[in-house]
């Protein structure tokens, strides 16, 4: 009888162990776990501190006598797996219960996850400093945030800005600090700082572009020291800088691991050592989009792997056709969800791409309770989609899932133009977000439209050949306005082009591009040299938002 060898449970190792029995009824499986539990909803555990899932028993997905009665397979939690002999084909494991003993197999599965960073920080090593990966950690946290006023969360990714939403939902007062400009590394500024100014009007307290120094311990409390000179005391500290492959065991190994120590595999999740596999965050992945190697630690390509990995030990040569980061994350009233590369990626690989931003209800205005999505899409001179970030309060994450299919089946915008999306209107507009943002990315490929992003109205400030229009009505304009623009209304246009010079070139914006469009092909039309504006003023006016600054 062939025996099969799990380490780790979860996401990747769960999915491998039940899909590679559903395959084989014959072949032995033992699964390695060393915690208490074997598959626990991880996304789910900030919501279970923040009293929003209120019954922890709700986190677990499967239970040893779960795998066992239904799938006969032998799990052994509270067993660590600490060393590796590929030769051997033998693993060693330091149980709670049975001590330290070998184990052979004729194919080994590793997913041993990622644990929290933890850099070298004076002070990082406190009693008051807690991490969440695992159902210890969050009862730690469940227990301490019972008795406490504040906290500080360091780190912006999602665990930190999940986590600083559910302390705040709980009463306490909630600082972020994070290292980088913004949160969120998924997502570009023009959409970000919607976010962050989401969480400053909620009440959490935001330090970007700030590292962390120091911890100290101050009587009942904690001061965290930054590289500012500023000071920021709380009863706690959350820290989520991060994560890094759980794979330390392996160092010594054949096994062929990357830089920063993920674990290297094929297109069917095969490591290097023929009949051994791995998956989930530990493991080295490569980018949809870009084709560049990367990690990406996120739980729907952990269960791909975990399959991919049974098929292949079971004969289906099945292949894991790469990682595009789809994700999606609520911050308070607001959804923001990404697919795809954004910008920053983009630049840093040196890729040539246009950008388009709209804002279009989330379904028909005329039907109660409509209210507007921002839509982000970044693509090449041939059209291709590189990545699309979205953010509102309802929707958001449908059309980036449209989005992230037809990235997948490798469309182009123009295909966007052609989706025959479901349209009644408590659900959408018969011109959708999606459609929409095809039309205004093919009017720019085709030369109908030529845009400029927000942020490039800095350089022009000392351009005197370049003129801000703003084409709103005289009310809008009153509420806010680009300092220095000169004002058209766009339907008294026409009878005003005596007004402009020819001989300088016109950046036009509306309030969120539809109007500008109309404005800048009457102006074309008439030999005039303009620009759309992407996203209108109510991009430029997110753009302005600054974070409060403590001290």
């Amino acid at each position: 009888m062939k025996k099969a060898l799990i380490v780790g449970g979860v996401a990747a190792g769960a999915s491998a162990a039940a899909r590679l029995r559903r395959l084989d009824e014959n072949i032995e499986i033992i699964m390695f776990e060393k915690g208490d539990y074997i598959s626990f909803a991880n996304c789910g555990l900030p919501y279970y501190i923040g009293d929003v899932i209120e019954d922890r028993d709700k986190l677990f997905v499967a239970t040893p006598k779960l795998m066992k009665d239904r799938f006969r397979i032998d799990v052994r939690v509270n067993s660590e797996v600490i060393s590796l002999d590929v030769l051997s084909k033998k693993v060693t494991v330091n149980s709670k219960e049975q001590g330290t003993y070998e184990e052979t197999y004729d194919f080994l599965v590793l997913a041993p996850g990622a644990k929290p960073l933890k850099p070298n920080i004076s002070g990082i090593e406190s009693q008051r400093i807690f991490t969440l990966r695992n159902i210890k950690d969050t009862d730690d946290i469940k227990l301490a945030v019972r008795s406490i006023k504040s906290a500080v969360v360091i780190g912006g990714g999602y665990i930190g800005v999940e986590m600083a939403e559910n302390l705040r939902h709980t009463g306490i007062e909630v600082t972020l600090v994070e290292a980088a400009p913004h949160i969120l590394m998924p997502f570009d500024e023009d959409i970000v700082v919607v976010a962050e100014k989401e969480m400053e009007d909620k009440g959490i307290k935001l330090i970007l572009n700030d590292g962390v120094n120091a911890f100290n311990e101050i009587g009942d409390g904690i001061e965290v020291e930054l590289q500012s000179n500023t000071y920021v005391k709380a009863d706690i500290v959350i820290s989520a800088m991060g994560v890094a492959p759980d794979t330390r065991f392996l160092q010594d190994t054949d096994i062929i691991l990357g830089i920063k120590g993920h674990i290297l595999v094929n297109e069917h999740m095969e490591t290097n050592i023929k009949g051994i596999y791995a998956g989930g965050d530990a493991v080295e992945v490569v980018d949809f989009t870009s084709g560049m190697q990367t990690a990406i630690p996120l739980a729907g390509p952990a269960n791909k792997h975990g399959r991919i990995i049974a098929d292949n030990i079971s004969g289906l040569t099945t292949t894991y056709k790469n990682t595009q980061g789809t994700s999606v994350i609520k911050i308070f009233d607001l959804t923001l969800a990404a697919t795809g590369n954004n910008e920053r990626i983009l630049e840093r690989l040196g890729t040539s791409y246009k950008t388009i931003i709209i804002h279009a209800n989330n379904h028909a205005g005329y039907y109660p309770g409509a209210s507007q999505m921002t839509l982000k899409v970044i693509f090449d001179d041939s059209g291709k989609i590189l990545g699309a970030q979205a953010l509102g309060y309802e929707g958001v994450e449908k059309r980036i899932d449209v989005m992230a299919t037809v990235i997948r089946l490798g469309g182009r915008v123009y295909d966007l133009t052609e989706l025959e999306l479901s349209y009644a209107p408590p659900f959408g507009s018969a011109k959708d977000p999606v459609n929409f943002a095809g039309y205004v990315a093919e009017n720019v490929l085709t030369g109908k439209s030529d845009v400029v992003h927000p942020r490039d109205l800095k350089k022009i400030s000392q351009d005197d050949q370049i003129v801000i229009l703003d084409v709103r009505t005289e009310a809008e304009r009153a509420h806010g306005k680009v300092e220095g623009s000169f004002h058209i209304n766009v339907n008294e246009l026409r009878e005003n082009l005596d007004k402009l010079d020819i001989n300088k070139e016109y950046w036009i914006h509306c309030a969120v591009g539809l109007r500008a469009y109309v404005a800048e092909r009457i102006l074309k039309q008439a030999g005039f040299k303009c620009k759309n504006i992407t996203g209108g003023y109510k991009t430029i006016q997110a753009l302005q938002f600054k974070p409060q600054i403590y001290k």
